[in-house]
């Protein structure tokens, strides 16, 4: 198993854990006197699950188990596997703190910071669909 593929695969169970750890506490927030922060933990539940865990789970699993790209490059560009390792966390740990602390403050950085989020994430969805077009074909 390529290393990529570990790092992908081992994140991608960090992630999951947090988001049931996140959905615990928006279980918890009707029953105990929680932070007004957690209340703004519901997009980040979603995401963690969504992009942490399932998005991360199937790229790593495609760049290890998809059909040869060349000789040269079986798995495609290693630079594009760590772009879209690097941008879809970068994205995911930004929105993890930009969503909640948006809910609890008026400062119209969170919301800029919710924006960049969302583009480091779609910059990497397009890093990983531009690795692993070529390596969907026929046999």
């Amino acid at each position: 198993m390529p290393p990529i593929t570990r790092l992908f695969v081992k994140t991608s169970l960090l992630y999951l854990v947090a988001a049931f750890a996140a959905g615990l506490l928006l279980a918890l927030r009707p029953l105990l006197p929680l932070p007004a922060i957690v209340g703004g933990l519901t997009p980040v539940y979603f995401h963690l699950f969504m992009v942490g865990w399932v998005m991360q789970l199937i790229a790593g699993v495609a760049y290890w188990m998809f059909p040869k790209w060349s000789k040269l490059l079986p798995r495609g560009h290693d630079g594009l596997a760590r772009a879209t390792y690097g941008l879809l966390n970068t994205g995911l740990l930004l929105r993890v703190l930009a969503e909640p602390a948006q809910s609890v403050s008026a400062w119209v950085g969170w919301g800029w910071l919710i924006v960049l989020a969302a583009l480091l994430q779609w910059l990497g969805g397009l890093a990983f669909v531009a690795n692993t077009w070529p390596r969907v074909k026929e046999k």
